[in-house]
């Protein structure tokens, strides 16, 4: 149906490319974004809940928009990977199955509502992630199948990797993969008495070593935050709903089935598959295996085991572009609608998250991105921003991101959350607020949160509440107390060592 997939290609990744920065520009931050910004505030080897690579992209963002701090400006640089994912997808995809199954592959990417919406556009580790991990797998396509035996391939592998490992704890799964390969087809076991994939495997462990650093300085924290998310707890089926259905939603129902059907059928023939397809297999499989077997114990964030379905696109865009051959009017709608859907749902989430025009009879999810920025101007408006010897606090390390980012870092933030206050904990250390006030806001209403701080200030004192709005109207209330006078410091999740 399309008879010239690079034109094609192209024209995909200008549009979508205008889309994105559209949408980039439009929103307010997202939770995890804001926080994730600060890891440019913050510069360090590494952090408590990622590697470093979302800072390095967030800065080049915001570099390139000559310190302009705006939610355009710290999303770009994830737009822009973005754009490379694609063309590296292609490229990876018409190597093996030729250029219409790249294009299609590319195609399916781009509507699929968590690569093209969240990893294509917001600060989040999954964009990176997702970039260098197409890119780690082309290169292993290229090592173990298109030149086996042979040590240079194995170096793009190992750079790859390495960016892989910068990005997000997820990389593991790629030489993971991998050696699943190696140890299950016999013609490729030679390879272990190679040298290529110990280098690949040095050059990718340097990815790991600011994340080594980190965790070395701060006992270890990160990893034992992630471990625990992923180990223990009794036989439960709440996480193997969201394994299943997570992954249905995120990459929307049609996609995930077709996805679903390929792993099936070609997991089926598993023993007869060779080459490029026995590998996406192995990739796909590990990942998919593993994320079950902790959902029986554990609860997981329904984006997790999307790393299984990615190897699984370039044998999509193959079957696509064999059924545009037999079926090209069927393709051509079921196109048309996936487009159609894609575009109305994206601009329902936009016209509500910056308007709010539909009352919802649950919890509206797009509150999340909505209402920070009006805070922030009413508490400049009030003069606390300027105040001198003055911080803001939450009790959630997720609204104290959208605050320090919505007032652009011009007054400090903090989160006072024993148990869990992710990276603010090692932000700071807890004697840097004594003798200050702070201004706690308090976004959801908790009852008795401000017995928690009684013990830490000679007095709080309430203060006018501010109408967080969107679009003028008024949607949620944020309370604010004046906490004066810090007599002593509020412990943070992790103990500190006390300074020199």
């Amino acid at each position: 149906m399309f008879s010239r997939p690079r034109r094609n290609l192209i024209l995909l990744i200008l549009v979508t490319l205008v889309v994105r920065l559209g949408w980039a520009a439009s929103l307010e931050t997202g939770q995890d974004e804001a926080y994730h910004f600060l890891y440019s505030v913050h510069p360090d080897w590494s952090y408590f809940d990622h590697p470093p690579m979302l800072r390095y992209i967030t800065q080049l963002g915001i570099a390139a928009c000559g310190g302009w701090l705006h939610p355009l400006s710290i999303r770009l640089g994830f737009v822009l990977l973005f754009a490379g994912s694609t063309w590296i997808l292609f490229r990876w995809t018409s190597r093996w199955y030729g250029e219409s199954a790249g294009f299609y592959a590319a195609l399916a990417l781009n509507l699929s509502a968590y690569y093209t919406a969240a990893a294509g556009a917001f600060v989040l580790p999954d964009g990176p992630l997702l970039f260098f991990a197409l890119l780690t797998m082309w290169r292993l396509s290229e090592a173990l199948i298109a030149s086996p035996g042979r040590t240079v391939p194995w170096i793009g592998v190992g750079l790859a990797c390495a960016g892989a490992m910068l990005s997000k704890y997820h990389a593991v799964f790629l030489p993971l993969g991998a050696l699943a390969y190696i140890i299950v087809t016999p013609s490729a076991r030679f390879l272990l008495l190679t040298p290529g994939p110990y280098l690949a495997a040095a050059i990718g462990f340097l990815g790991l070593v600011p994340v080594l650093i980190w965790n070395v300085q701060h006992d270890w924290a990160s990893f034992g935050f992630q471990t625990a998310r992923a180990m223990g707890g009794k036989i439960q089926l709440g996480g193997l709903a969201v394994m299943f259905f997570g992954p249905m939603a995120l990459l929307f129902p049609w996609i995930w089935y077709s996805l679903a059907v390929i792993l099936v059928s070609r997991g089926r023939s598993f023993r007869t598959a060779t080459g490029n397809d026995r590998l996406l297999l192995c990739q796909s499989l590990v990942p998919l295996g593993l994320f079950t077997a902790v959902s029986l114990t554990r609860p997981l964030l329904p984006h997790w085991p999307l790393i299984g379905f990615l190897p699984l696109f370039p044998l999509l865009g193959a079957n696509w572009a064999e059924r545009s051959i037999r079926e090209p009017l069927i393709v051509k709608r079921w196109l048309v609608f996936m487009t159609t859907f894609l575009i109305a749902v994206a601009g329902a989430f936009l016209v509500q998250a910056r308007f709010g025009l539909v009352p919802l009879p649950f919890r509206d999810p797009c509150i999340e991105i909505s209402g920070w920025e009006s805070v922030a101007a009413e508490l400049q408006t009030r003069g606390f921003v300027d105040r001198p010897k003055t911080f803001l606090f939450t009790n959630h390390w997720f609204d104290s991101g959208q605050i320090a980012f919505a007032c652009r870092n011009h007054i400090p933030v903090a989160c006072y959350r024993q148990g869990d206050a992710r990276g603010f904990a090692f932000w700071s250390r807890p004697e840097d607020w004594l003798g200050q006030d702070g201004i706690l806001l308090d976004a959801d209403q908790q009852a008795g949160l401000t017995q928690i701080y009684e013990p830490y200030f000679r007095e709080i004192t309430p203060l006018p509440p501010i109408q967080m709005t969107r679009g003028g109207r008024p949607f949620r209330t944020v309370r604010l107390f004046l906490c004066s006078d810090q007599l002593r410091p509020f412990p943070f999740t992790y103990e500190r060592p006390a300074k020199p």
